[in-house]
Protein backbone atom coordinates (compact mmCIF):
# COMPACT_ATOMS: atom_id res chain seq x y z
CA UNK A 1 0.00 0.00 0.00
CA UNK A 2 2.80 2.38 0.95
CA UNK A 3 4.63 1.52 -2.28
CA UNK A 4 1.44 2.23 -4.29
CA UNK A 5 0.99 5.60 -2.58
CA UNK A 6 4.62 6.43 -3.30
CA UNK A 7 4.14 5.66 -6.94
CA UNK A 8 1.00 7.81 -7.07
CA UNK A 9 2.85 10.64 -5.38
CA UNK A 10 5.71 10.34 -7.85
CA UNK A 11 3.29 10.29 -10.79
CA UNK A 12 1.44 13.30 -9.41
CA UNK A 13 4.70 15.14 -8.90
CA UNK A 14 5.78 14.34 -12.46
CA UNK A 15 2.50 15.55 -13.91
CA UNK A 16 2.67 18.74 -11.87
CA UNK A 17 6.24 19.24 -13.02
CA UNK A 18 5.27 18.82 -16.66
CA UNK A 19 2.32 21.17 -16.23
CA UNK A 20 4.54 23.76 -14.57
CA UNK A 21 7.13 23.40 -17.33
CA UNK A 22 4.44 23.78 -20.02
CA UNK A 23 3.00 26.78 -18.22
CA UNK A 24 6.47 28.30 -17.91
CA UNK A 25 7.07 27.65 -21.58
CA UNK A 26 3.73 29.21 -22.46
CA UNK A 27 4.53 32.22 -20.33
CA UNK A 28 7.96 32.55 -21.93
CA UNK A 29 6.45 32.32 -25.42
CA UNK A 30 3.86 34.95 -24.55
CA UNK A 31 6.43 37.30 -23.08
CA UNK A 32 8.79 36.88 -26.03
CA UNK A 33 5.96 37.56 -28.46
CA UNK A 34 4.56 40.58 -26.64
CA UNK A 35 8.05 42.01 -26.28
CA UNK A 36 8.13 42.50 -30.05
CA UNK A 37 5.62 45.34 -29.62
CA UNK A 38 8.38 47.31 -27.91
CA UNK A 39 10.71 47.20 -30.91
CA UNK A 40 12.45 50.53 -31.27
CA UNK A 41 13.36 50.16 -34.93
CA UNK A 42 9.98 48.95 -36.22
CA UNK A 43 6.50 50.41 -35.96
CA UNK A 44 4.60 47.54 -34.34
CA UNK A 45 0.86 47.90 -33.84
CA UNK A 46 0.30 44.67 -31.89
CA UNK A 47 2.00 41.43 -30.93
CA UNK A 48 0.18 38.58 -29.21
CA UNK A 49 -0.13 34.83 -29.04
CA UNK A 50 -2.94 33.42 -31.16
CA UNK A 51 -4.41 30.22 -29.68
CA UNK A 52 -4.47 26.99 -31.64
CA UNK A 53 -7.54 26.52 -33.79
CA UNK A 54 -8.35 23.47 -35.87
CA UNK A 55 -5.23 22.48 -37.79
CA UNK A 56 -3.51 25.79 -37.07
CA UNK A 57 -1.18 25.65 -34.06
CA UNK A 58 -0.73 28.49 -31.59
CA UNK A 59 1.59 31.19 -32.88
CA UNK A 60 2.91 34.69 -32.32
CA UNK A 61 0.95 37.16 -34.44
CA UNK A 62 2.47 40.57 -35.17
CA UNK A 63 0.88 43.52 -36.98
CA UNK A 64 3.09 46.37 -38.16
CA UNK A 65 3.23 49.47 -40.33
CA UNK A 66 5.83 50.77 -42.78
CA UNK A 67 5.05 54.33 -43.75
CA UNK A 68 3.15 55.77 -45.28
CA UNK A 69 0.52 53.05 -45.67
CA UNK A 70 2.01 49.56 -45.89
CA UNK A 71 0.35 47.45 -43.22
CA UNK A 72 1.85 44.01 -42.80
CA UNK A 73 1.56 41.03 -40.53
CA UNK A 74 3.84 38.15 -39.60
CA UNK A 75 2.81 34.68 -38.43
CA UNK A 76 5.61 33.34 -36.23
CA UNK A 77 5.45 29.68 -35.15
CA UNK A 78 6.25 29.09 -31.49
CA UNK A 79 10.01 28.52 -31.13
CA UNK A 80 9.67 24.76 -30.80
CA UNK A 81 7.72 24.60 -34.09
CA UNK A 82 9.89 26.85 -36.27
CA UNK A 83 11.62 25.14 -39.20
CA UNK A 84 14.24 27.94 -39.46
CA UNK A 85 12.69 29.21 -42.71
CA UNK A 86 11.11 32.55 -43.66
CA UNK A 87 8.36 32.77 -46.28
CA UNK A 88 6.88 35.83 -47.96
CA UNK A 89 3.34 34.95 -49.04
CA UNK A 90 2.33 36.56 -52.35
CA UNK A 91 -0.86 38.47 -53.13
CA UNK A 92 -3.65 38.32 -55.71
CA UNK A 93 -5.55 40.85 -57.80
CA UNK A 94 -5.10 44.45 -56.72
CA UNK A 95 -4.65 43.20 -53.13
CA UNK A 96 -5.48 45.71 -50.37
CA UNK A 97 -5.81 43.16 -47.57
CA UNK A 98 -3.75 40.92 -45.31
CA UNK A 99 -3.58 37.28 -46.37
CA UNK A 100 -2.91 34.39 -44.03
CA UNK A 101 -0.95 31.24 -44.91
CA UNK A 102 -2.01 29.00 -42.05
CA UNK A 103 -0.95 25.85 -43.87
CA UNK A 104 2.63 27.12 -44.21
CA UNK A 105 2.61 28.28 -40.59
CA UNK A 106 1.57 24.75 -39.57
CA UNK A 107 4.55 23.44 -41.52
CA UNK A 108 6.86 25.63 -39.46
CA UNK A 109 7.43 28.65 -41.71
CA UNK A 110 7.57 32.19 -40.36
CA UNK A 111 5.18 33.86 -42.83
CA UNK A 112 4.82 37.54 -43.78
CA UNK A 113 2.30 39.36 -45.98
CA UNK A 114 1.16 42.95 -46.54
CA UNK A 115 -1.74 44.97 -47.92
CA UNK A 116 0.71 46.42 -50.53
CA UNK A 117 0.02 49.93 -49.30
CA UNK A 118 -3.75 50.33 -49.47
CA UNK A 119 -7.03 49.05 -48.02
CA UNK A 120 -9.41 47.42 -50.46
CA UNK A 121 -12.51 48.20 -48.40
CA UNK A 122 -12.13 51.95 -48.91
CA UNK A 123 -10.29 51.96 -52.26
CA UNK A 124 -11.51 48.84 -54.09
CA UNK A 125 -10.02 47.62 -57.32
CA UNK A 126 -7.59 50.12 -58.84
CA UNK A 127 -8.96 53.18 -57.03
CA UNK A 128 -5.99 53.36 -54.66
CA UNK A 129 -3.93 54.67 -57.58
CA UNK A 130 -6.13 57.70 -58.28
CA UNK A 131 -3.70 60.63 -58.34
CA UNK A 132 -1.53 58.78 -55.80
CA UNK A 133 1.93 58.01 -57.09
CA UNK A 134 3.19 56.74 -53.73
CA UNK A 135 0.41 54.15 -53.56
CA UNK A 136 1.29 53.03 -57.09
CA UNK A 137 4.95 52.61 -56.16
CA UNK A 138 4.05 50.71 -53.00
CA UNK A 139 1.81 48.35 -54.96
CA UNK A 140 4.34 48.05 -57.76
CA UNK A 141 7.30 46.86 -55.72
CA UNK A 142 8.04 48.77 -52.51
CA UNK A 143 5.59 47.18 -50.06
CA UNK A 144 6.73 43.61 -50.68
CA UNK A 145 10.38 44.47 -50.09
CA UNK A 146 9.60 46.46 -46.94
CA UNK A 147 7.53 43.57 -45.61
CA UNK A 148 10.36 41.13 -46.28
CA UNK A 149 12.79 43.31 -44.35
CA UNK A 150 10.36 43.78 -41.45
CA UNK A 151 9.46 40.09 -41.42
CA UNK A 152 13.07 39.01 -41.28
CA UNK A 153 13.81 41.53 -38.52
CA UNK A 154 10.92 40.19 -36.43
CA UNK A 155 12.01 36.62 -37.11
CA UNK A 156 15.51 37.45 -35.89
CA UNK A 157 14.18 39.20 -32.79
CA UNK A 158 11.72 36.46 -31.83
CA UNK A 159 13.96 33.42 -32.33
CA UNK A 160 17.26 35.22 -31.69
CA UNK A 161 18.43 33.68 -34.92
CA UNK A 162 18.17 34.65 -38.58
CA UNK A 163 16.29 32.29 -40.88
CA UNK A 164 18.50 29.69 -42.51
CA UNK A 165 16.59 30.07 -45.78
CA UNK A 166 14.13 32.60 -47.18
CA UNK A 167 11.45 31.87 -49.78
CA UNK A 168 8.73 33.58 -51.78
CA UNK A 169 5.56 31.86 -52.97
CA UNK A 170 2.85 33.53 -55.03
CA UNK A 171 0.62 33.36 -58.10
CA UNK A 172 -0.88 36.01 -60.41
CA UNK A 173 -0.04 39.32 -58.74
CA UNK A 174 2.05 37.14 -56.44
CA UNK A 175 3.86 35.77 -59.48
CA UNK A 176 4.59 39.30 -60.64
CA UNK A 177 5.83 40.15 -57.15
CA UNK A 178 8.16 37.15 -57.20
CA UNK A 179 9.73 38.20 -60.50
CA UNK A 180 9.90 41.81 -59.31
CA UNK A 181 11.85 40.66 -56.25
CA UNK A 182 14.26 38.64 -58.39
CA UNK A 183 14.84 41.66 -60.63
CA UNK A 184 14.98 44.52 -58.09
CA UNK A 185 15.91 42.91 -54.77
CA UNK A 186 17.96 39.82 -55.67
CA UNK A 187 19.22 39.25 -52.12
CA UNK A 188 15.81 39.00 -50.44
CA UNK A 189 15.26 35.30 -51.17
CA UNK A 190 17.07 32.03 -51.73
CA UNK A 191 14.20 30.65 -53.80
CA UNK A 192 11.11 32.01 -55.54
CA UNK A 193 7.95 30.25 -56.74
CA UNK A 194 6.18 32.49 -59.26
CA UNK A 195 2.95 31.18 -60.75
CA UNK A 196 1.00 32.70 -63.67
CA UNK A 197 2.99 35.93 -63.31
CA UNK A 198 1.18 39.02 -64.57
CA UNK A 199 4.56 40.61 -65.14
CA UNK A 200 3.59 42.36 -68.39
CA UNK A 201 1.17 44.19 -66.15
CA UNK A 202 0.20 47.18 -68.25
CA UNK A 203 -0.03 45.26 -71.50
CA UNK A 204 -2.09 42.49 -69.90
CA UNK A 205 -4.65 44.88 -68.43
CA UNK A 206 -4.79 46.97 -71.60
CA UNK A 207 -5.33 43.76 -73.57
CA UNK A 208 -8.13 42.82 -71.20
CA UNK A 209 -9.91 46.07 -71.97
CA UNK A 210 -9.36 45.59 -75.71
CA UNK A 211 -10.90 42.11 -75.63
CA UNK A 212 -13.87 43.37 -73.64
CA UNK A 213 -14.38 46.10 -76.21
CA UNK A 214 -14.67 43.41 -78.95
CA UNK A 215 -17.58 41.87 -77.04
CA UNK A 216 -19.43 45.06 -76.02
CA UNK A 217 -19.01 47.26 -79.07
CA UNK A 218 -21.81 47.97 -81.56
CA UNK A 219 -24.47 46.93 -79.05
CA UNK A 220 -22.84 43.53 -78.36
CA UNK A 221 -22.65 42.54 -82.04
CA UNK A 222 -19.54 40.42 -81.43
CA UNK A 223 -20.68 38.92 -78.16
CA UNK A 224 -20.15 35.15 -77.91
CA UNK A 225 -23.15 34.77 -75.62
CA UNK A 226 -26.35 34.57 -77.62
CA UNK A 227 -29.77 36.09 -77.00
CA UNK A 228 -32.43 33.38 -77.23
CA UNK A 229 -34.98 34.71 -74.73
CA UNK A 230 -34.44 38.47 -74.62
CA UNK A 231 -31.10 38.21 -72.79
CA UNK A 232 -27.64 36.74 -73.37
CA UNK A 233 -28.69 33.42 -71.87
CA UNK A 234 -26.75 30.92 -74.01
CA UNK A 235 -22.97 30.40 -74.08
CA UNK A 236 -23.14 27.23 -76.17
CA UNK A 237 -21.00 28.80 -78.88
CA UNK A 238 -17.98 28.58 -76.56
CA UNK A 239 -18.60 24.86 -76.11
CA UNK A 240 -18.90 24.39 -79.86
CA UNK A 241 -15.68 26.34 -80.42
CA UNK A 242 -13.76 24.37 -77.79
CA UNK A 243 -15.05 21.06 -79.20
CA UNK A 244 -13.83 22.04 -82.70
CA UNK A 245 -10.37 22.97 -81.38
CA UNK A 246 -10.08 19.67 -79.52
CA UNK A 247 -11.37 17.73 -82.49
CA UNK A 248 -8.55 19.14 -84.56
CA UNK A 249 -5.64 19.13 -82.10
CA UNK A 250 -6.38 17.03 -79.00
CA UNK A 251 -4.49 14.02 -80.38
CA UNK A 252 -1.38 16.04 -81.31
CA UNK A 253 0.30 14.90 -78.09
CA UNK A 254 -0.59 11.25 -78.63
CA UNK A 255 -3.46 11.13 -76.14
CA UNK A 256 -7.11 12.15 -76.43
CA UNK A 257 -7.96 13.55 -73.03
CA UNK A 258 -9.72 16.84 -73.76
CA UNK A 259 -6.48 18.80 -73.27
CA UNK A 260 -3.84 20.46 -75.44
CA UNK A 261 -0.38 19.80 -74.02
CA UNK A 262 1.18 22.23 -76.52
CA UNK A 263 -1.42 24.70 -77.81
CA UNK A 264 1.20 26.50 -79.89
CA UNK A 265 1.51 23.41 -82.10
CA UNK A 266 -2.19 23.57 -82.99
CA UNK A 267 -3.05 25.17 -86.33
CA UNK A 268 -6.63 26.37 -85.96
CA UNK A 269 -8.28 29.44 -87.47
CA UNK A 270 -11.87 30.48 -86.88
CA UNK A 271 -12.64 31.49 -90.45
CA UNK A 272 -11.39 28.19 -91.90
CA UNK A 273 -12.28 25.65 -89.22
CA UNK A 274 -15.73 27.05 -88.43
CA UNK A 275 -16.67 27.82 -92.04
CA UNK A 276 -19.41 25.18 -92.03
CA UNK A 277 -21.02 26.79 -88.98
CA UNK A 278 -21.46 30.32 -90.31
CA UNK A 279 -24.98 31.69 -89.82
CA UNK A 280 -27.16 32.51 -92.79
CA UNK A 281 -27.04 36.17 -93.71
CA UNK A 282 -28.71 38.28 -91.03
CA UNK A 283 -29.32 35.30 -88.75
CA UNK A 284 -27.97 34.60 -85.27
CA UNK A 285 -28.22 31.69 -82.86
CA UNK A 286 -26.34 29.43 -80.49
CA UNK A 287 -25.49 26.83 -83.13
CA UNK A 288 -23.88 29.11 -85.72
CA UNK A 289 -21.39 31.99 -85.81
CA UNK A 290 -21.89 35.41 -87.38
CA UNK A 291 -18.95 37.00 -89.25
CA UNK A 292 -18.58 39.49 -86.38
CA UNK A 293 -18.38 36.66 -83.85
CA UNK A 294 -15.75 34.92 -85.96
CA UNK A 295 -13.74 38.14 -85.89
CA UNK A 296 -14.10 38.29 -82.09
CA UNK A 297 -12.70 34.76 -81.85
CA UNK A 298 -9.83 35.68 -84.18
CA UNK A 299 -9.08 38.72 -82.02
CA UNK A 300 -9.02 36.59 -78.87
CA UNK A 301 -6.46 34.25 -80.41
CA UNK A 302 -4.32 36.98 -81.96
CA UNK A 303 -4.12 39.40 -79.05
CA UNK A 304 -4.51 43.18 -79.36
CA UNK A 305 -3.05 44.80 -82.45
CA UNK A 306 -1.88 48.37 -82.78
CA UNK A 307 -2.52 50.56 -85.81
CA UNK A 308 0.43 48.93 -87.60
CA UNK A 309 -0.78 45.40 -86.96
CA UNK A 310 1.77 44.62 -84.27
CA UNK A 311 0.69 42.29 -81.46
CA UNK A 312 0.97 44.10 -78.12
CA UNK A 313 0.21 41.14 -75.84
CA UNK A 314 -0.11 37.43 -76.67
CA UNK A 315 -3.59 36.11 -77.43
CA UNK A 316 -5.51 33.35 -75.72
CA UNK A 317 -4.18 29.83 -76.05
CA UNK A 318 -6.13 27.36 -78.11
CA UNK A 319 -8.05 25.02 -75.84
CA UNK A 320 -8.86 27.75 -73.29
CA UNK A 321 -12.22 28.73 -74.83
CA UNK A 322 -14.48 27.56 -72.01
CA UNK A 323 -12.47 29.70 -69.60
CA UNK A 324 -13.48 32.87 -71.52
CA UNK A 325 -17.09 32.71 -70.36
CA UNK A 326 -16.84 34.03 -66.79
CA UNK A 327 -13.83 36.25 -67.44
CA UNK A 328 -14.89 38.07 -70.60
CA UNK A 329 -18.26 37.16 -72.05
CA UNK A 330 -21.25 39.27 -70.89
CA UNK A 331 -24.13 36.91 -70.20
CA UNK A 332 -27.05 36.29 -67.86
CA UNK A 333 -24.96 34.42 -65.30
CA UNK A 334 -22.66 37.40 -64.67
CA UNK A 335 -25.27 40.12 -65.21
CA UNK A 336 -23.33 41.37 -68.26
CA UNK A 337 -20.48 42.12 -65.86
CA UNK A 338 -17.76 39.55 -66.63
CA UNK A 339 -14.99 39.16 -64.07
CA UNK A 340 -12.35 40.91 -66.17
CA UNK A 341 -14.56 43.99 -66.49
CA UNK A 342 -15.61 44.16 -62.84
CA UNK A 343 -12.19 43.07 -61.58
CA UNK A 344 -8.67 43.52 -62.96
CA UNK A 345 -9.17 45.49 -66.17
CA UNK A 346 -12.37 47.54 -65.96
CA UNK A 347 -10.99 50.42 -63.89
CA UNK A 348 -7.30 49.86 -64.58
CA UNK A 349 -7.12 52.42 -67.38
CA UNK A 350 -8.75 54.98 -65.10
CA UNK A 351 -6.21 54.81 -62.29
CA UNK A 352 -3.14 52.67 -63.03
CA UNK A 353 -2.29 53.05 -66.72
CA UNK A 354 -1.60 56.69 -67.55
CA UNK A 355 0.85 59.05 -65.89
CA UNK A 356 -2.08 61.43 -65.37
CA UNK A 357 -5.34 59.71 -64.56
CA UNK A 358 -8.03 60.53 -67.17
CA UNK A 359 -11.03 60.31 -64.84
CA UNK A 360 -13.06 58.17 -62.47
CA UNK A 361 -15.07 55.12 -63.55
CA UNK A 362 -18.56 55.50 -64.93
CA UNK A 363 -21.42 54.51 -62.58
CA UNK A 364 -22.31 51.33 -64.46
CA UNK A 365 -19.50 49.80 -66.48
CA UNK A 366 -21.87 47.26 -68.07
CA UNK A 367 -23.79 50.01 -69.93
CA UNK A 368 -21.99 50.75 -73.21
CA UNK A 369 -24.44 53.58 -73.96
CA UNK A 370 -23.43 55.65 -70.90
CA UNK A 371 -22.03 59.07 -71.82
CA UNK A 372 -19.18 59.96 -69.43
CA UNK A 373 -19.64 63.16 -67.47
CA UNK A 374 -16.83 65.45 -68.54
CA UNK A 375 -17.77 68.47 -66.46
CA UNK A 376 -18.27 66.79 -63.09
CA UNK A 377 -16.08 67.76 -60.14
CA UNK A 378 -14.33 64.44 -60.80
CA UNK A 379 -14.61 63.91 -64.58
CA UNK A 380 -15.55 60.43 -65.75
CA UNK A 381 -13.64 58.21 -68.16
CA UNK A 382 -15.12 55.03 -69.64
CA UNK A 383 -13.11 51.92 -70.39
CA UNK A 384 -14.88 51.88 -73.77
CA UNK A 385 -13.01 55.07 -74.67
CA UNK A 386 -9.62 53.44 -74.18
CA UNK A 387 -7.42 53.27 -77.28
CA UNK A 388 -4.98 50.35 -77.41
CA UNK A 389 -2.63 52.53 -79.44
CA UNK A 390 -1.94 54.47 -76.25
CA UNK A 391 0.03 51.41 -75.13
CA UNK A 392 1.97 51.29 -78.40
CA UNK A 393 2.60 55.05 -78.19
CA UNK A 394 4.26 54.77 -74.78
CA UNK A 395 1.57 56.49 -72.75
CA UNK A 396 1.90 53.79 -70.09
CA UNK A 397 5.69 53.98 -69.90
CA UNK A 398 5.82 55.48 -66.41
CA UNK A 399 3.42 52.90 -65.00
CA UNK A 400 5.33 50.16 -66.78
CA UNK A 401 8.51 51.29 -65.05
CA UNK A 402 6.74 50.96 -61.71
CA UNK A 403 4.66 47.79 -62.13
CA UNK A 404 6.03 45.67 -64.97
CA UNK A 405 8.47 42.93 -64.00
CA UNK A 406 9.93 42.18 -67.42
CA UNK A 407 13.67 42.73 -66.97
CA UNK A 408 15.19 39.53 -68.45
CA UNK A 409 18.55 39.95 -66.71
CA UNK A 410 18.39 37.83 -63.56
CA UNK A 411 22.15 37.48 -63.22
CA UNK A 412 22.22 39.00 -59.74
CA UNK A 413 19.57 36.67 -58.36
CA UNK A 414 20.31 33.43 -60.19
CA UNK A 415 24.09 33.63 -60.51
CA UNK A 416 25.51 36.05 -57.96
CA UNK A 417 23.05 35.11 -55.20
CA UNK A 418 22.77 31.47 -56.33
CA UNK A 419 18.99 31.81 -56.19
CA UNK A 420 16.48 29.36 -57.62
CA UNK A 421 13.39 30.37 -59.63
CA UNK A 422 10.49 28.00 -60.24
CA UNK A 423 7.87 29.31 -62.68
CA UNK A 424 4.57 27.68 -63.57
CA UNK A 425 1.58 28.60 -65.72
CA UNK A 426 -1.64 26.92 -66.88
CA UNK A 427 -2.21 26.71 -70.62
CA UNK A 428 -5.95 27.41 -70.18
CA UNK A 429 -5.30 30.57 -68.19
CA UNK A 430 -7.40 33.27 -69.84
CA UNK A 431 -6.58 36.10 -67.45
CA UNK A 432 -2.84 36.12 -68.05
CA UNK A 433 -1.17 34.46 -71.00
CA UNK A 434 1.04 31.40 -70.64
CA UNK A 435 2.52 32.45 -73.97
CA UNK A 436 3.71 35.66 -72.30
CA UNK A 437 5.45 33.63 -69.60
CA UNK A 438 7.12 31.45 -72.23
CA UNK A 439 8.20 34.64 -74.00
CA UNK A 440 9.69 36.06 -70.81
CA UNK A 441 11.40 32.79 -69.92
CA UNK A 442 13.06 32.59 -73.35
CA UNK A 443 14.18 36.21 -73.12
CA UNK A 444 15.56 35.61 -69.63
CA UNK A 445 17.51 32.55 -70.80
CA UNK A 446 18.83 34.55 -73.73
CA UNK A 447 19.93 37.50 -71.60
CA UNK A 448 21.11 35.77 -68.43
CA UNK A 449 22.60 32.60 -69.97
CA UNK A 450 23.36 33.60 -73.54
CA UNK A 451 20.60 31.31 -74.77
CA UNK A 452 22.08 28.19 -73.15
CA UNK A 453 19.01 26.36 -71.86
CA UNK A 454 21.10 23.66 -70.17
CA UNK A 455 22.91 26.30 -68.12
CA UNK A 456 19.65 28.02 -67.23
CA UNK A 457 18.16 24.73 -65.99
CA UNK A 458 20.67 24.74 -63.14
CA UNK A 459 18.83 27.67 -61.55
CA UNK A 460 15.43 28.19 -63.16
CA UNK A 461 12.66 26.02 -64.57
CA UNK A 462 9.25 26.64 -66.12
CA UNK A 463 6.39 24.16 -65.83
CA UNK A 464 3.37 24.47 -68.13
CA UNK A 465 0.16 22.71 -67.06
CA UNK A 466 -2.22 21.62 -69.87
CA UNK A 467 -5.82 22.56 -69.21
CA UNK A 468 -5.12 24.49 -66.02
CA UNK A 469 -6.75 27.89 -65.57
CA UNK A 470 -5.46 30.95 -63.73
CA UNK A 471 -3.44 29.64 -60.76
CA UNK A 472 -5.66 26.53 -60.67
CA UNK A 473 -8.95 25.11 -61.85
CA UNK A 474 -9.70 24.03 -65.37
CA UNK A 475 -10.12 20.55 -66.86
CA UNK A 476 -6.46 19.53 -66.66
CA UNK A 477 -4.15 18.39 -63.84
CA UNK A 478 -4.05 21.51 -61.68
CA UNK A 479 -3.16 20.53 -58.14
CA UNK A 480 0.24 20.09 -56.52
CA UNK A 481 2.13 21.60 -53.61
CA UNK A 482 4.21 24.37 -55.13
CA UNK A 483 6.85 24.91 -52.42
CA UNK A 484 8.50 21.55 -51.52
CA UNK A 485 10.19 21.11 -54.90
CA UNK A 486 11.79 24.54 -54.54
CA UNK A 487 12.94 23.83 -50.97
CA UNK A 488 14.58 20.56 -52.05
CA UNK A 489 16.27 22.39 -54.91
CA UNK A 490 17.63 25.19 -52.71
CA UNK A 491 18.62 23.12 -49.69
CA UNK A 492 19.49 19.72 -51.17
CA UNK A 493 20.55 20.69 -54.68
CA UNK A 494 17.82 18.40 -56.09
CA UNK A 495 16.37 20.14 -59.16
CA UNK A 496 12.78 19.21 -60.07
CA UNK A 497 13.01 17.08 -63.21
CA UNK A 498 9.22 16.74 -63.16
CA UNK A 499 6.20 17.59 -61.01
CA UNK A 500 3.25 15.29 -60.43
CA UNK A 501 -0.05 17.14 -60.80
CA UNK A 502 -3.57 15.83 -60.35
CA UNK A 503 -7.11 16.70 -61.37
CA UNK A 504 -10.02 15.69 -59.14
CA UNK A 505 -13.76 15.43 -59.61
CA UNK A 506 -16.04 15.03 -56.60
CA UNK A 507 -13.01 14.53 -54.40
CA UNK A 508 -11.56 11.70 -56.49
CA UNK A 509 -8.42 11.95 -58.62
CA UNK A 510 -9.36 11.25 -62.24
CA UNK A 511 -6.24 12.48 -64.03
CA UNK A 512 -2.62 12.45 -62.93
CA UNK A 513 0.47 13.14 -64.94
CA UNK A 514 3.91 14.62 -65.01
CA UNK A 515 4.50 18.29 -65.68
CA UNK A 516 7.85 18.68 -67.39
CA UNK A 517 10.33 21.56 -67.38
CA UNK A 518 9.95 23.61 -70.55
CA UNK A 519 10.75 22.93 -73.38
CA UNK A 520 10.23 19.23 -72.59
CA UNK A 521 6.81 17.66 -73.07
CA UNK A 522 5.00 15.03 -71.01
CA UNK A 523 4.70 11.96 -73.29
CA UNK A 524 2.52 8.92 -72.65
CA UNK A 525 4.80 5.89 -72.32
CA UNK A 526 2.33 3.54 -70.63
CA UNK A 527 0.62 0.44 -72.00
CA UNK A 528 0.63 0.23 -75.78
CA UNK A 529 -2.73 1.29 -77.17
CA UNK A 530 -3.85 2.55 -73.76
CA UNK A 531 -3.22 6.27 -74.12
CA UNK A 532 -6.89 7.20 -74.41
CA UNK A 533 -7.99 5.10 -71.43
CA UNK A 534 -8.49 7.30 -68.32
CA UNK A 535 -7.46 4.37 -66.14
CA UNK A 536 -3.94 4.82 -67.51
CA UNK A 537 -3.71 8.53 -66.79
CA UNK A 538 -1.23 8.11 -63.96
CA UNK A 539 2.15 9.76 -63.48
CA UNK A 540 4.10 6.52 -63.93
CA UNK A 541 2.72 6.24 -67.46
CA UNK A 542 4.26 9.54 -68.58
CA UNK A 543 7.84 10.61 -69.28
CA UNK A 544 9.50 13.96 -69.92
CA UNK A 545 11.12 14.21 -73.33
Amino acid sequence: MIRTLSRLALLSSTICGLMNAAQAQSTADTQACEALASSTDLTILSARIMPAQGGTPAYCYVRGLSGPATHYHVQLPLPGNWNARFLQWGDGGKDGDLDFANHRLAEGYAVANSNTGHDNAVEPGSQFGFNNRQAEIDFGYRSVHLTVMAGKALTQAYYRSAPSYSYFEGCSTGGRQGLMEAQRFPNDFDGIVAGAPVNYYQAMNAAGVWWLQRLFKDDFAGNLAVDTDGSFDSVKLLDILNDRVLEKCDANDGIRDGLLSDPMSCEFTAQRDLADLVCASGATGDSCFTPTQLQTITDFYSGPLDRDGQVLYPGKALGSEREWVNLYVPNVANGNGPTMLMGPAGDHVNYLFYENDPGVVIPDMTRPTHVPGRNAALPEFSWLEFDINDLADGKASLMQSIMDATDPDLTRFLEENDGKLLLYHGWSDSLSSAKATVQYFNEMVGTTYGGEMSAAMNSTRLFLAPGMGHCGGGPGPNNWDKLPALVDWVEQGKAPDSITATHSSNGNVDNERLLCPYPQQSIFTGPAGGADNPANWKAENFSCR
